[in-house]
């Protein structure tokens, strides 16, 4: 009866902990069910705030240029290799065209004297603002930093360094050499003058002035230290940054492209910049573009996200040179179009083993050939021409 009795009790104490066991699994598997979906709607909120806050950049950019249209036939904003500001009035406009290296001044007056006082001040400021002062003054960023920000984004002040004054004077700006410089540039018989379409009594008076030849030597200088420094940290050559530096915005540090990408190495906000800030503070996060106009930012981004591509998108690629056409063409066109150029496809896991049979010459000749996209094309034969520069005068760093 005793034994009964025990054999018994272990069948039900056997059954009672596996009852229990089934009740913690079933209670685990809840939690984790209710987990995914709270990520679920969380992911899907942040992914409405940021989609959220694209369509107002968007609709700010469109209600800035509806403005600038009162007084211009076709207002420009900034891009890639161009720096364009107005003033709080609209009525002046100065174009930085860091890849043809010139500045071109514009502005709605309804007397030459008027005129030349505004282009003397517009020059004046041109060759003297600082990145945090253009930042804080652009009509357009003021604007911009009034939207609602989602959540989890990224934001920063940019920090002040020189744009266009180590280029032009040879010693530090003060009001004498800048009071000359004007002085020199803005003349009469140097000022088109045409009828504005837009204000009646009133003319658009132009002026253009040349940059010295060596402005983009001069402001890769700016950057050398900060360069150097994540070159070191990512494990990547000083001269591939500069070179893509100079292909991606010719060091326009107010560089927007339509993607949108911002600044000195073009970093996109929704697909490169969250990647990368998750690789360098482990959080995913969204930056803003005046935290990419700060070149610290940029700089520290554009080196991490090469890096993201050469260690571990293309790791699988073994002959290191090849590797490094094949990264300098996805930072443009993205890794899966890399594998696209070998096998039609986007994984990088089939193409590596096709690309591991080709010497670097064949690999450089075949993404030359068959990337989907002829800007990559171009963009791979810049980069690596221009690294060669950057290796002669910066060394082998």
């Amino acid at each position: 009866m005793y034994k009964k009795i025990l054999i018994i009790a272990c069948v039900t104490s056997t059954l009672l902990a596996q009852t229990m066991q089934e009740f913690k699994d079933q209670q685990t598997k809840g939690f984790k069910q209710e987990e995914e979906k709270n990520f679920s709607i969380y992911k899907k909120t942040q992914e409405q705030e940021f989609d959220a806050y694209k369509k107002a950049q968007e609709m700010a950019y469109k209600e800035y240029k509806k403005e600038l249209g009162v007084f211009w036939d076709d207002p420009k904003l900034s891009t890639k290799t161009k720096w364009v500001s107005y003033t709080k009035d609209s009525k002046t406009k100065t174009d930085v065209d860091f890849k043809n290296q010139t500045i071109t001044l514009k502005t709605i007056a309804s007397s030459p004297e008027q005129a030349k006082k505004n282009l003397s001040i517009a020059l004046a400021k041109a060759v003297t603002v600082d990145t945090k002062t253009a930042q804080e003054t652009d009509p357009l960023e003021v604007k911009l930093s009034k939207l609602k920000k989602p959540f989890n984004i990224k934001d920063s002040k940019v920090r002040a360094e020189p744009i266009l004054a180590t280029i032009v004077f040879k010693e530090k700006a003060n009001s004498q050499n800048v009071k000359t410089y004007v002085k020199k540039h803005v003349q009469k018989k140097s000022i088109k003058v045409v009828d504005s379409k837009k204000v009646q009594h009133a003319k658009v008076y132009t002026l253009n002035v040349s940059l010295p030849k060596d402005t983009m030597v001069k402001r890769s200088k700016i950057y050398y230290d900060q360069v150097k420094e994540h070159a070191k940290i990512q494990k990547l050559p000083v001269a591939l940054i500069f070179a893509i530096m100079q292909t991606e915005s010719c060091f326009n540090p107010r560089a927007r492209s339509h993607i949108p990408a911002y600044g000195l190495m073009q970093i996109v906000p929704r697909t490169a910049g969250i990647d990368t800030y998750r690789y360098l503070y482990k959080k995913k996060k969204l930056v803003t573009g005046s935290y990419l106009y700060d070149s610290t930012n940029n700089i520290r981004m554009g080196s991490a996200y090469l890096h993201i591509l050469f260690y571990r998108y293309l790791k699988d690629i073994k002959n290191l040179d090849a590797r490094l056409y094949c990264t300098i063409a996805a930072y443009n066109t993205g890794a899966g179009n890399i594998a696209w150029a070998f096998t039609k496809t986007h994984n990088m896991k089939k193409a590596a083993p096709y690309i591991n049979k080709k010497s670097p010459e064949e690999v450089y000749n075949k993404l030359l050939k068959d990337l989907k996209y002829e800007e990559p094309k171009h963009y791979l034969k810049r980069v690596t021409k221009r690294m060669g520069s950057y290796h002669k005068l910066y060394g082998n760093l």
